[in-house]
């Protein structure tokens, strides 16, 4: 046998150190790429496209005083102010009662905390701790466990900006501006500290106010949920608490639609948003704090936008079933974060 000379250890380490540095770091730079990449696809989205993502025929129908003059497809309305003319002001000036639905906010309602999915999937993060949205946040014996999520409100006058009617003084004027971010917020994650906005939500923790909210179900998936029933959310169940945390997840267009029903209420809650339909509204938006859900109607437009007819309309009131219109809706990992353009009703006095 042939001794071979022993080396130090510097002297064979040295080469292989070498050779395998080069090696080591492009697997390091491969793994930060990958992990760049999955944080990138957690926040993905699409600001909606005016054309192609809207469903016009949702404004309708126009009225004046009671009568119904413009529809297409049969839109849903509720009751306008009876008299055809109305008078606002100091000095008052006659003019016509018009009504009509104005696509004038949007709800966003996301996993990752600061990612605004209607500005194209940018991540706003300024460093702030927020919980992560979770599903099945809590184990239940029939599989349906909890859900949380986080959820923003946006100021879109999209009438206005578009200039789609000018010179028509009902439009609320203004640009598409972030309004509200729940991340920021600590009542949105505790159900305790949200009965700060909410005291009479105790009132409607039994289970025979929960049972009425069947008979919401119904009045919302015919037509609009009863204006009575405030604490109903329709088919997706109750308004309260007024946070991100659903008790049965089923299914993500579900719980999307109910948390955007409980972001408006919220903001009806805290005085940002105001009433601007009904005789009250002819003259101008007046406190509402607690939310008209027959008010508004409801079209999504993120991760597939509804414009396709669903149901025989593209606008759905709050607390209408999703079984209805919410099939395909929702798809992994880019289809999993949600946004609905609200169209809320608006009565205006148009003077002479």
């Amino acid at each position: 046998m042939i001794a071979l000379p022993s080396l130090p250890q510097r002297a064979w380490a040295w080469p292989l150190t070498r050779l395998l540095a080069p090696l080591l770091a492009s697997v390091l730079g491969l793994t930060a790429l990958q992990a760049q990449a999955s944080g990138a696809a957690t926040c993905v989205g699409r600001f909606p496209n005016p054309i192609t993502d809207i469903c016009w025929s949702c404004i309708l129908p126009l009225s004046i005083g009671d009568a119904r003059l413009g529809d297409i497809g049969g839109q849903e309305d509720i009751a306008n102010p009876a008299s055809p003319l109305c008078s606002c002001g100091v000095n008052p000036t006659i003019g016509l009662s018009i009504g009509f639905w104005e696509p004038v906010r949007h709800v966003e309602v996301v996993r990752s905390p600061f990612c605004l999915v209607s500005l194209g999937g940018i991540n706003l993060d300024p460093g702030v701790p927020a919980p992560e949205a979770a599903r099945f946040t809590r184990p239940e014996g029939d599989g349906d466990g909890g859900a949380f999520y986080q959820a923003h409100f946006y100021v879109n006058p999209v009438m206005y900006w578009l200039k789609v009617v000018t010179d028509f003084p009902c439009l609320e004027r203004g640009a598409f501006d972030l309004a509200y971010l729940t991340e920021v917020d600590p009542l949105w994650a505790d159900d305790e500290l949200t009965l700060i906005l909410n005291p009479d939500a105790v009132l409607f923790a039994n289970p025979v106010a929960v049972a009425a909210c069947a008979a919401d179900c119904v009045a919302a998936t015919a037509g609009f949920g009863i204006r009575e029933m405030f604490w109903c959310a329709g088919c997706q169940g109750g308004i309260y608490p007024l946070d991100g945390h659903v008790p049965y997840h089923l299914g993500g267009v579900r719980t999307a639609s109910l948390l955007a029903q409980r972001l408006t209420a919220k903001m009806h809650r805290e005085l940002i948003a105001w009433g601007w339909h009904g005789t009250p509204g002819l003259c101008g938006p007046y406190f509402l704090p607690v939310m008209d859900k027959t008010a508004y109607k409801t079209q999504l437009t993120y991760p597939v936008p509804s414009t396709g007819k669903e149901g025989g309309r593209c606008c759905q009131p709050f607390g209408r079933s999703t079984i209805t219109w919410g099939a395909g809706k929702e798809y992994p990992i880019r289809g999993e974060d949600f946004a609905f353009l609200l169209f809320r009703k608006r009565n205006c006095c148009v003077g002479f």
